[in-house]
């Protein structure tokens, strides 16, 4: 397993962005410091230099190993399950440039909050949602890119929020290049065991972010990071995990937090 730590690319009012105000720099100390990559939040591709985005992660010699878009929704409202079929089609527009930057980079596009909130139930959300997401699919198909879709907890949002009916949701999808996102901190929220989500999700287990019960970095709440890390061996996660951690109580400090803490158990497990 490698560390990494998630950088807004655009200034953002979400909280747990660690490293903001200047991602070319925090890309490269986050090389300074140890880690092995650094996750992109991006709210829409059209705005960034993408040959820059290559670059400086190469000159850092650092993965990216995923794409954030949940900025999307909370910024610009769109909504793959979104009741409104032109918000849904302006929500697959937007991710179709996250995929193709994804293949440029080489890396994992991330279904957060821009999957929408429940609109006349489950079922039909679900419904909304797979059609949304449908030339998405079709298209990181294509490029040979994987989606995973991140459970959110239920202050976030009331449509897919455990693993369990995330990953109902991919079988139902049918497509082999959507998998799943396990976040601890909306895990320590809705999971009855995080140890045990891990270990059910098996092998559409693609990418986990990590933070800790107060949504600060590891160690610095009570959840128990050295059974989650054995509880990811166990099922053979191989992949990373991705701090998204409030800047707490500093940028600084909270990157160097993730290694210090992190590290140990990554390379023990």
């Amino acid at each position: 397993m490698r560390l990494s730590l998630v950088v807004s690319v655009e200034e953002t009012a979400f909280d747990a962005v660690a490293i903001r105000g200047g991602w070319e720099a925090g890309v490269t100390r986050l090389a300074a410091l140890g880690f092995d990559g650094a996750e992109l939040a991006i709210r829409d591709t059209a705005v960034v230099d993408a040959g820059r985005i290559e670059a400086v992660a190469r000159d850092a010699n650092l993965v990216v190993p995923a794409i954030g878009t949940g900025q999307a929704f909370l910024r610009d409202g769109l909504s793959l399950s979104s009741s409104d079929a032109a918000i849904r089609q302006a929500a697959a527009d937007r991710l179709l440039g996250h995929v193709r930057l994804a293949a440029r980079l080489d890396s994992l596009v991330i279904i957060g909050l821009i999957r929408g909130r429940a609109e006349g139930g489950h079922a039909a959300t679900t419904a909304r949602f797979l059609e949304g997401i449908g030339p998405v699919l079709d298209a990181a198909a294509s490029a040979g890119i994987r989606l995973v879709i991140e459970p959110i907890n239920r202050y976030e949002t009331d449509f897919l929020v455990t693993l369990e009916e995330t990953l109902e949701v991919i079988g139902a999808s049918g497509a082999p290049h959507l998998g799943v996102l396990a976040d601890t901190f909306h895990m320590n929220i809705e999971e009855v065991t995080i140890e045990g989500a891990l270990v059910a999700a098996g092998p559409r287990l693609w990418h986990v972010h990590v933070a800790d019960s107060n949504r600060w970095a590891p160690g610095f709440g009570h959840l128990d990071f050295a059974a989650i890390v054995g509880a990811l061996g166990q099922c053979g996660y191989a992949g990373f995990l991705s701090a998204e951690i409030l800047p707490r109580p500093d940028p600084e400090e909270a990157a160097r937090q993730v290694e210090r803490f992190l590290r140990p158990l990554v390379k023990r497990g």
